[in-house]
């Protein structure tokens, strides 16, 4: 009977219709009742043409249509419809589609993501009437607009204010504004305090932007007590909510056990759900999920289709990751040339462990002539665009003749040019010069080149030093600083140092002699395949050097020393096979 009271009703006035038709709409006969809605829109009725630019937008009873969602909410919002307006000023601040001359001033002519271009001034003007009709939601977007648009649109004071309006009547997204201009002017405890309370009322209210700003506070500490589970658990939130840097942040959190239980099937799927929405860190951790394996099985093909996706979006690592695949044949046909080209693109966008693999490449025996021309004209290109590692590569062509000809001037006048900032070409610069290799010879330079690569831990160039301070060359003697290099480097792993430490331990040098110390480091080189190494420690246990002779593991290390053709080592062997020797001097 209401029904039918209301369908006698409508055909008196257009508010009669409307009535009517938002009663079909709400009995479920919604086609019927934006049909009616249409005709009331079309005689005028701003609540109608609302109405109907929402069931557009949201497609209800209509197929979706952005531009006859947005013409229905312009007519609607001309008309004084405070909503409409506040809907338009967000339509045109994240993007209509293209716009051309018409009848009613503008005609919306295209559909595709493409073709929407964002109009900050339209949408701050709608904003701001709306806003000033009291609309809180309105404030709040048009207080985003001030602080976040256009740089010649911000003025961050005026965006407090129309935050605080927002907030003061219960909007959510008012406190969110407040939280994230707080955030931005915090310089201490107590202004990160203040943004964290107003971002912790919309994260409250739902809002999932909200609850990532939070996780991330909560995280680091700042404004709020650190607490990495409660973090998690507030990313968990604001994922579930749609945030994609959420999903990625709470996928990482899954793969890592930060905060939460260890679960790697969990975190590849949060993961994958923000990669897909095109976050370009989640497609590169999804490659190195499949790529590594662990909890899941290996999977090259699936690591090659993520970081692919993830250095489509300029993600360097991404690019060398795949040109690991290819060098190696991970999950595909070994290919140098493609290993090259993703190392290229690596490198090109900044990431600096690409430049050393284009450097090893160069002296790959697979590598084509071919393939080193190409990677000698990238090296040109790039050092002459100033790129250091570019620099010392192109050096090491020239050097060697790697995909050019030999020009050992040139070699040297751009090892020059990368020292400044590559410590390897510290070290080859510094060696050039020693041995006036493409440059006149110059002891002293090169000894301080070669230090201040020292100085940057280059465990090579720290031996390096300490044999020119053994010898007095290019400087002074100091056969202690010698000592304290080959020390450093051996403790990195360097084994010449460690045969080194160890000859000068041993005695006849200007430090204090400490047979037990030699022996030491004697073994380390030997045990590391150092044939003169072997050879002392064979002569140490033979002799008792350290205290303590042991003629069976002394055959074993001249042996092995002989082997590698150490022809003092014959000798010692000898002399074993000739009964127990006196002690006699390490040398």
């Amino acid at each position: 009977m209401r029904r039918v009271l209301s369908a006698l009703g409508a055909r008196f006035s257009p508010r009669a219709r409307l009535a009517h038709a938002l009663r079909l709409i709400e009995d479920g006969d919604v086609v019927a009742g934006v049909a009616l809605l249409g005709s009331v829109a079309e005689a005028g009725v701003p609540e109608a043409q609302f109405r109907v630019g929402r069931a557009y937008l949201d497609g209800t009873g209509v197929p979706p249509s952005l531009v006859e969602g947005a013409r229905w909410m312009r007519r609607a919002a001309e008309a004084g419809w405070v909503e409409a307006r506040m809907v338009l000023g967000t339509l045109y601040l994240f993007g209509l589609p293209r716009e051309g001359a018409a009848d009613e001033g503008v005609r919306l002519v295209a559909e595709t993501p493409a073709d929407r271009v964002p109009d900050p001034a339209s949408a701050a003007r709608w904003a701001l009437l709306a806003a000033e009709a009291g609309s809180p939601d309105a404030q709040a977007l048009y207080g985003y607009i001030l602080a976040d648009g256009p740089a010649d649109m911000r003025d961050v004071v005026a965006a407090e204010g129309w935050f605080s309006r927002a907030a003061a009547a219960g909007c959510p997204q008012g406190y969110l504004g407040l939280g994230l201009v707080w955030m931005r002017a915090a310089r201490d405890e107590a202004g990160h305090a203040r943004a964290a309370e107003a971002l912790r009322v919309a994260a409250e209210a739902g809002l999932g932007s909200a609850q990532f700003m939070l996780g991330a506070l909560t995280e680091r500490g700042q404004g709020v007590a650190r607490d990495i589970a409660a973090a998690t658990a507030l990313y968990g939130r604001a994922a579930e909510a749609g945030v994609r840097a959420a999903q990625a942040r709470f996928g990482l959190a899954l793969l890592e056990g930060r905060g939460c239980t260890r679960d790697a099937a969990r975190a590849e799927s949060w993961l994958r759900r923000a990669a897909l929405a095109g976050d370009r860190e989640a497609a590169s951790l999804l490659g190195d999920l499949y790529a590594c394996g662990g909890d899941l099985p290996p999977n090259y093909i699936e690591a090659a289709l993520w970081y692919r996706r993830a250095a489509s979006e300029g993600h360097g690592a991404a690019w060398r990751a795949l040109g690991m695949l290819a060098l190696t044949g991970a999950g595909q046909s070994r290919d140098v040339t493609e290993a090259a080209r993703c190392f290229r693109q690596a490198a090109a966008l900044g990431d600096g462990r690409a430049g050393a693999d284009l450097g090893n490449l160069l002296l790959d025996q697979d590598v084509s002539e071919e393939d080193r021309r190409d990677l000698g004209q990238y090296f040109a290109h790039a050092a002459e665009a100033g790129d250091p590692v570019a620099a010392f590569n192109f050096s090491i062509c020239l050097t060697h003749g790697l995909g050019m000809a030999r020009d050992e001037q040139a070699a040297a006048a751009w090892m020059l040019r990368a020292a400044d900032g590559v410590v390897n070409a510290q070290y080859w610069y510094g060696r050039m010069l020693l041995e006036g290799r493409g440059c006149a010879p110059d002891l002293a330079a090169g000894r301080g080149w070669i230090a201040r690569a020292a100085e940057a831990g280059m465990a090579d160039a720290q031996v390096a030093l300490a044999q020119l301070m053994l010898t007095g060359r290019g400087g002074p003697r100091d056969h202690a600083a010698a000592a304290a290099l080959y020390r450093t480097a051996a403790e990195q792993g360097q084994v010449d140092a460690m045969f080194s430490l160890g000859a000068l331990l041993g005695g006849g040098h200007d430090v204090p002699a400490d047979r037990a110390q030699a022996q030491h480091w004697f073994r380390m080189a030997a045990e590391r395949g150092n044939a003169l190494g072997q050879l002392m420690l064979g002569r140490y246990l033979l002799r008792g050097l350290a205290g303590m002779s042991d003629p069976a593991e002394a055959r074993l290390w001249l042996e092995r020393a002989a082997a590698q053709g150490v022809p003092d080592a014959a000798a010692e062997l000898a002399r074993l096979g000739a009964g127990p020797v006196a002690g006699a001097g390490a040398g």
